[in-house]
Parts: structure tokens; sequence; C-alpha cells
């Protein structure tokens, strides 16, 4: 049934019902109900906000005129504030002084009210029984994760805490009285008060990096010592991940923070994890959590026989420049690192033993030291790879310059310039990458655990732009792919114009420009360009489409390697008598350059000419 309605005053702020709390001015009740109206949305209300509003509701807490409708109000008004973000609640003093009102809040009203419960929080009041051995307070899990009152239960004289079967008790704690305090403490009161998060206790010694949280239950008898405390809290669920460790804690008010002085652990089973302390305050089990990491499997025999080609391909027998020289040899290396490296030689497949000693962890989140193999393949996977498109890159220059220029060879000092370049950006990049991202501590902000390559997902599998494999791949590789394609777009339109003043008896096949122009697409590594696309693409036929390609194209045969085999080496005969026959149908070729004269003499030029490609570049451009 509906109660009978409260008519409240809607201009009210909290800052308002502070200032007539404070002067005794206004109706208690109204001003209770009118603070649980203002904290009902509790994700838009500031820092400030926050802080009055717990300083309102410890007033009253602590009013002598206190009634149960004024403390139900109260108390969800703080369920309410246990909603709030984690940065408003964060290191308010307001907020600390809260908790404390309420194990005094709990001791001293089982006359007034026994039991409030609210979705975050339950405050429990109890009189200790004259025969009472140990009383049991036990939380069990609701449908929806909220605090429901049938489901708290309470046990007045128990010996021993006893766990419900089947994990479904959220959390449990037991006091045992021993018997030389079973008389001293007959007719006291012991209260109890569950927290839903530890948003109220804000640690300094403990970060909780993947987002969980942890409840909280406090017991309070007093200032006693000699007690048995017991207590079983049920695990928390992190997806893909399993307990590492837990620490059972008590918060230390002095210390603003969680102490592990007094308490130990006790065992951990399916039931829960049980805890042993010695006294009664805010007690907490503090959980650290392991990934469990998918590792990749074996390289499959698709991507051995496309790695196996693209060394093959590699080893052609030409007389090639410094620049096909570096880029083949990187490609080289990159591919046997591939092969035989980017397994992960140190798997974590165990799962973790708990450790015996009660030690405070420094997060939720555990993460194995670097032991180096993974991530020096890392390290050397990204220094070749974006050495192979970055010789690539000086490859497309050298074909722009020497068709803008009608050069015969390359440039003066242009040599010396590409080895710096080839070989020294990469380097700046991965010493960038490594010195921002990579701490032995935790080497996973560098690399990935499943394979030794560039970290590049958050721990819910997103692709996150603030992982190296962002910023420290795939930036500088666009940058290299649209100089690259641009290139191949001047090279493509140069090779497809008729030059009036070509003197030759031999015409040059549609065919065989667009077999140059895609033999110039596969060195300069343009199929990488699909990879883009999958980040961007959102509809699942084109995604799979898209995902497919680029396997096919990229990395089945480890960037392009089986396409340069195919092009460059089972193309090989058919490039030299073609070039042979294209050199018997010139005699000379006649190039009005200023007053100069160019000739290309069949003889002199059979050793010079580097590949197919440039000879068709220079015939159809000169």
């Amino acid at each position: 049934m509906f109660g009978s309605p409260h008519e409240l005053q809607c201009e009210f702020t909290l800052s308002d019902i502070q200032g007539n709390i404070s002067s005794s001015s206004g109706d208690l009740l109204q001003l209770a109900f009118s603070t649980q109206i203002l904290t009902s949305q509790p994700e838009q209300l500031s820092a400030d906000n926050i802080t009055t509003a717990a300083q309102i509701a410890n007033t009253l807490l602590l009013s002598a005129n206190i009634t149960e409708d004024i403390a139900v109000a109260a108390v969800t008004t703080i369920s309410q504030l246990l909603n709030a973000s984690e940065e408003s609640t964060q290191e308010r003093d307001a907020v600390q002084t809260l908790t404390e009102t309420l194990e005094k809040f709990s001791l001293d009203q089982h006359s007034n009210v026994s039991l409030v419960v609210q979705p975050n929080l339950a405050v429990q009041s109890v009189q200790v029984p004259s025969d009472t051995v140990g009383i049991q307070f036990t939380a069990v899990t609701g449908r929806s994760g909220n605090f429901v009152a049938n489901r708290i239960h309470l046990n007045t004289n128990t010996s021993e805490l006893i766990a419900d079967k089947g994990g479904a008790t959220d959390v449990q704690i037991v006091i045992k009285f021993p018997p030389v305090l079973r008389s001293k403490y007959t007719n006291n009161s012991i209260g109890f008060v569950l927290y839903q998060n530890d948003r109220f206790f804000r640690s300094r010694a403990f970060s909780a990096s993947s987002g969980t949280s942890r409840r909280v239950i406090s017991a309070n008898l007093g200032q006693v010592s000699g007690l048995h405390v017991e207590m079983l809290f049920k695990p928390t669920v992190v997806p893909n991940a399993s307990l590492y460790d837990f620490a059972c804690v008590w918060w230390n008010y002095t210390l603003k923070d969680w102490s592990t002085f007094g308490c130990s652990k006790v065992n951990h089973s399916e039931d829960g994890l049980r805890c042993f302390c010695n006294h009664t305050t805010n007690f907490a089990v503090l959980m650290s959590f392991r990934k469990d990491f998918k590792y990749a499997e074996v390289l499959d025999w698709i991507t051995i026989l496309g790695c196996s080609m693209s060394i093959i391909g590699k080893s052609r027998k030409t007389n090639p420049t410094v620049l096909l020289v570096s880029a083949c040899m990187c490609l080289l290396i990159f591919t046997l690192l591939f092969m035989l490296g980017v397994d992960n030689p140190h798997k974590q497949l165990d799962k973790p033993e708990i450790q015996g000693d009660n030690i405070l962890p420094p997060s939720d989140t555990h993460t194995e030291r670097d032991r180096g193999p993974c991530t020096a393949v890392t390290v050397l996977l990204q220094y070749f790879l974006l050495g192979t498109f970055t010789w690539n890159t000086l490859y497309a220059t050298h074909v722009f310059l020497m068709i803008r220029n009608s050069l015969a060879t390359s440039p003066s000092q242009f040599t010396a310039y590409t080895v710096a370049i080839g070989w020294g950006l990469p380097a700046v990049v991965v010493a960038l990458t490594l010195g921002i991202s990579y701490r032995v501590d935790d080497p996973l902000g560098y690399r990935q655990e499943e394979f030794c390559w560039l970290a590049a997902l958050d721990p819910k599998g997103n692709f996150d732009f603030k992982l190296p494999m962002f910023w420290g791949f795939l930036i500088p590789l666009a940058f290299m792919l649209i100089f690259n394609t641009v290139m191949l777009v001047y090279f493509a339109v140069t090779t497809c114009k008729t030059n009036p003043h070509l003197t030759s008896t031999r015409h040059t096949s549609m065919k065989k420009k667009f077999l140059s122009s895609f033999s110039l697409a596969v060195v300069l590594g343009l199929s990488w360009i699909l990879g883009y696309l999958l980040l961007i693409t959102q509809n699942q036929t084109m995604y799979t489409i898209l995902n497919i390609s680029f396997c096919v194209l990229t990395t089945t045969q480890v960037v392009n390697g089986l396409q340069i085999f195919i092009l460059f080496t089972a193309r090989t005969a058919i490039v030299k008598k073609m070039m042979a026959d294209a050199l018997k149908s010139v005699s000379s070729v006649e190039i009005p350059l200023h007053t100069k004269r160019f000739s290309l003499w069949r003889g002199k030029h059979r050793e010079k000419v580097e590949s197919y490609t440039q000879l068709d570049t220079m015939l159809s451009t000169h």
C-alpha cells in the first residue's frame, strides 16, 4: 500500500536543507524526504552536492529526535549516494565520516528500528541474547543484485559459520563469543552495516584498474578485543579472468586505508572466500584477477607455405639496388621472426594458485613481470615490418624521381639519404613506442600476451586507440601507404600516356602496363590498405569480405611474400624473354631533352636495367 503523501518544497536545494537543519528550523522529516528526492539521480550530482548530502544524512542519523521514517529516508539517501560516480566520492572526508556514523547508528538503534534495507545499503541492529555463543549475519544473492529485506538473515545463536550450498550467499559474518566474554556483553547491541560497493572507502594502496567493486561488511560491538570473527565473501565474477589472489582486510580510520593487521585467510572454496579477524570494524576482501588469455594456435600450413614462398621470392638472382636489397632483407628477417618467434614461449596456461599469506594486492588486476623473449620479438617485428614499408616508400620515391627527371640512375647522394632514413626512421619509432608504453612490471602496455605483437585491444576486446598498435604502427604506416598510393597513381598515369617523341617498332600492350602497375603496387605493400578498412567497417558482410581479402593478400603471405614470389620469381623467365624482345626491337630511342640527345643502346644497358618494371617505365616515359 502507498503511504500518505508528503508535500515538499520543491525549490529547496541541498544547501538550503543543510542550512535549515543546522539552524533547527523546519520539519526534520520533510527535510529528510527532500534530501532523498534531490539525491535520487546520483549520477547527476557534483562532488559538492555529494558532500552536502552526506553531511545532511550524517546530521539526521545523529539527531536526538530521529524517528523510523527519518532513519529510512537518511539510509535511502546514503544508498543512492553509493551509485554516484567514483570521481565525485573520491577523497571526501564527509563520506568517510558517514561510515563512522553508520556504525554508531547500527549499534544504538535497535529500539527504534532494527533493520533498514535499501538497494545498496543494509543496516541491522540486534541485542545480544544471554545464552548465545555467536551471532551470524547473512546476505543472500537477489536476482537484481540489490539488497532485499527478505534476503537478509540473522542467526542469534550459532557457533560456526554455516554457508549456503551452491554459492548463493553474497556475504556472511559470524561473531563468536568466548566463554569469558559471554556474560560481559549480554544484552549489549551489535550493529551490522552492509555496503553494496566500496565507493565510500577510497584506498590509495589498492586500485581497481579493471572497474571491479567490493562489498563491505561492518560489524560493531564497541572496543572489544579477543573476539573470533569469521567472514565469507562470494568472489566477484570478472569475464575472461581467474581469481589470482585475495586479501582479508579491514578499514583503518587512522591510515584512511585498508589494513591486513589482525586478519588472516582461512581458505577458499566453491562456497566463497573465508577470512578470520580478531576484532570488529569494516571488513572486505580485496581480490586480484589474472586475465584468461586465448593464445594463438600454431601457424597453419597456409601461413607456413606463404612465408616459405615469401623467403624463396626474396632470394631471386637479380642485380637489385640498395633499396630492393634492404626491403627484401627487412621482409626476410620479419618473415623468419614471425614463423619462429611470434608464439609466446611463456604461456600462462595453468590456473593460478592462491597464496597463503594475507598480503594486500596493489590492484584488482594481476600482470606478470616481463620475462624478456616475447617483448624482444615484438620489438624486432615492429622494427623490421616498419623498415619494410619505409624501404618500400623510398623505392616509390626512387621511381618518382627517375620518371620525373628522366634519369637512368638515382640522383647523387640519394643512396646515403635512403640508408639513413631506411634504417633510422623505424628505430626512432620503436624507441619512442618503448619509452612511452613499456614497463617491466606491466609489459602488456606495449605488447600482447596471446602472441608477440603490439598491444591493440582493451580489456573488453575492443580496439583501443591509446595503445601502441595504433600510434606506434598504424599511424606511421598510414602516412607511408598514402604516399605510396599517390606514387602508384602517378606511375600508372605516366606509363599509360602515349609519347609522340617515342621512336620504336614495338608498342607496350595494356596488359603489360597493368602488370607493371600491379607489380609496383605489390612492392609498395598497398594491400595493407584493406586492414584500415577493417577498422571502420560496420557492415558484417562487408567486414567478412574485407577480412578474407586481407588474409589472402597480406596475412597468409606475410607482407605480400607470395605475390612477390609469383610476380618476380615465377615470372623470371617470362620477364627475361620480354626484356630481350624489347631490347631487340629498339635500336635507339631518340629523346629531345633541351638540345641533348639521349640514346639507349641495347648491349650497353642489358646489365644496367634492374627489372622489367623499370625498363617499361623508362620506355613508356621517354
